[in-house]
């Protein structure tokens, strides 16, 4: 269709309508004559005609006539109604694709609405499972110790006195019978000179005694014939009856004394060669507490000055077994022994005894065990703090689950306010049992758990040995946080 022009007069001639054009065109349209563009109708959209007309027809003369007016063109009054119609479908193409834009964020919010619905993650899992595994587990005491010599004596003074010399210092090498250190001698020297001094004298009284008595001997001989001649009297008999016996003590009493100083004299040696201190064993000196010049007091208790380790590639340690553990420990079971001084290394060793002897420190009781350590570079030295690993028992292949999953404990339920329900109590285990949490129903937000029995065996601290069969069962070990925010928020593990 080709597009002409029309005055107002022909087109409100041709069709009527009750209802004027809205905006500029009334006020144009109501002035008389004027040439209005005519659409096309198959166009959605107005002609650039069309949409400059309000401001070409502004101050056109309102006589009915066009001056100028191009060939073929109608009046405005025939042209009010298409212009209507015009402007009509120009504002419905404006909603319809507004219609259309507004469908297609609504498919574009319902695609993704469906998206994120069908893409949604499961709830997460309530429990947290465990699977029973094959293994070896390795039933351990551990506690530590003191490093010691395997032998250690402790060397001391029996006599008092000042030191002169001492031979020996730290980790000297020594052998037995060497001299260490040494006593002023000169006290002793002269108690025993004055031992012998006494020992002379008590020698001469009983010289002396000897000849006493020989001389009341002779005259109590004398003094029997005497009497037996009827020539001496009775009373002469007597007293020297009497004076022969007192020349017999006194020879015994000089004897006796004799005696007593000789025993007195070997004292006095011996003290002198205490003033000599000599190595007992075949050792080490470890330690020594004494220096030349000082006073040795030897009055009630033996002042120790060294310390000898006869062998330090021998070694034991002392290592604190705590009550609860010390049934499980037996003589001749492997120990390892570690000290922070080589970290990573470990001493073999066995446990050479278990003393019965308690040790209790602030309500504490421990047992000693000593566990020989074989030392043959002598890295260990004495006096080190050692760690003790005492292997109790073994498994080999066993069936084993986590600890954590005899320690679980399910939480309570809880009602809408978050308070906890009372529940049954547990019935008490016997020994050597244990309750796991075997889960039944892993659907998701919907899973359960149902407690079971089962027979345990050793531990090695983070698995146990089962040895109910429950190969493939998931076993609980804790449970995750609480999606909807009431009451507790983790499963029990303790």
């Amino acid at each position: 269709m080709e597009r002409g022009f029309a005055t107002s007069t022909d087109v409100f001639q041709s069709e009527a309508s009750d209802r004027p054009p809205a905006g500029p065109w009334r006020s144009v349209l109501e002035r008389g004559l004027v040439q209005v563009p005519c659409y096309d109708a198959r166009m959605s959209e107005p002609s650039a005609e069309l949409r400059a007309a309000p401001s070409a027809l502004q101050g056109k003369p309102s006589n009915g006539s066009s001056a100028g007016a191009p060939p073929g063109t109608v009046t405005a009054a025939r042209g009010r109604p298409a212009l209507e119609r015009e402007l009509g479908r120009a504002e419905g193409g404006k909603w319809r694709r507004r219609l259309v834009i507004l469908v297609a964020l609504a498919a574009v919010v319902g695609g993704l609405v469906t998206w994120r619905v069908k893409t949604r993650p499961p709830p997460p899992p309530k429990y947290v499972v465990g699977q029973m595994t094959l293994g070896d587990v390795t039933e351990t005491v551990q506690s530590t110790g003191q490093v010691k010599p395997l032998t250690e004596v402790q060397v001391g003074a029996q006599v008092s006195g000042r030191l002169m010399r001492v031979f020996v210092d730290f980790n000297s090498t020594v052998k037995k019978g060497d001299v260490l250190a040494e006593i002023d001698p000169t006290l002793f020297g002269a108690q025993i000179d004055a031992n012998r001094a006494q020992l002379a004298a008590a020698q001469a009284q009983t010289v002396k005694g000897e000849a006493s008595l020989a001389t009341a001997r002779q005259r109590l001989d004398r003094a029997r014939k005497l009497v037996a001649e009827g020539i001496g009297s009775q009373a002469d008999l007597d007293t020297a009856q009497g004076a022969y016996e007192v020349a017999v003590a006194d020879v015994a009493a000089a004897k006796a004394q004799i005696a007593q100083i000789q025993a007195t004299l070997r004292s006095s040696r011996t003290n002198l060669e205490y003033t000599r201190i000599f190595s007992p064993i075949d050792g080490v000196v470890i330690n020594r507490a004494i220096d030349p010049g000082q006073t040795v007091a030897a009055s009630f208790q033996a002042p120790v000055l060294f310390v000898i380790a006869q062998d330090l590639r021998k070694m034991r340690v002392l290592a604190d077994i705590d009550e609860a553990d010390v049934g499980k420990l037996k003589e001749g079971m492997e120990a390892d022994v570690s000290v922070d001084a080589f970290p990573g290394e470990s001493f073999r060793g066995k446990v050479s005894q278990v003393r019965f002897s308690p040790q209790s420190v602030s309500g504490v009781v421990t047992y000693a065990a000593v566990v020989e350590v074989d030392n043959p570079d002598v890295k260990l030295r004495p006096g080190m703090t050692a760690t003790v690993t005492i292997r109790t028992a073994s498994a080999k292949g066993a069936m084993r689950v986590p600890n954590a999953a005899l320690r679980y404990k399910p939480s309570p339920p809880v009602d809408k306010d978050g308070k906890k329900l009372p529940q049954e109590p547990l019935a008490a285990l016997g020994a050597k049992k244990g309750r796991v949490y075997v889960v039944t129903d892993d659907k998701p937000g919907a899973e359960k758990a149902d407690a079971r029995v089962v027979d345990v065996g050793i531990t090695d601290g983070i698995n146990t040995v089962i040895l109910t069969d429950l190969a493939g069962s998931k076993i609980v070990t804790d449970e995750t946080d609480d999606p909807s925010g009431k009451g507790k928020s983790k499963g029990r593990t303790f």
